[in-house]
């Protein structure tokens, strides 16, 4: 499913987004550029998020014996 979102957006910023989605950058077109902007954040939302509970975990004094690579190996 898909739906639309127009934003009024000021000639500079405009004139940027058209210059990222042009043939000599990544993006084909604005759209593709916003996409990947929200997603972009949405992922450091996500890593923020987890940053912040280990900061409260650790505040709480809950700790773990094991390594970041021993956490990040597990499935």
């Amino acid at each position: 499913m898909s739906s639309s979102l127009n934003v009024s957006l000021t000639d500079e910023l405009r004139k940027y987004i058209d210059e990222r989605a042009s043939d000599t950058d990544l993006y084909a077109t604005p759209s593709e550029y916003i996409r990947d902007l929200i997603r972009q954040d949405m992922e450091t939302r996500h890593v923020v998020t987890h940053v912040m509970r280990g900061l409260d975990d650790f505040k709480n004094g809950h700790f773990s014996e094991k390594s970041i690579l021993d956490i990040g190996d597990e499935p």
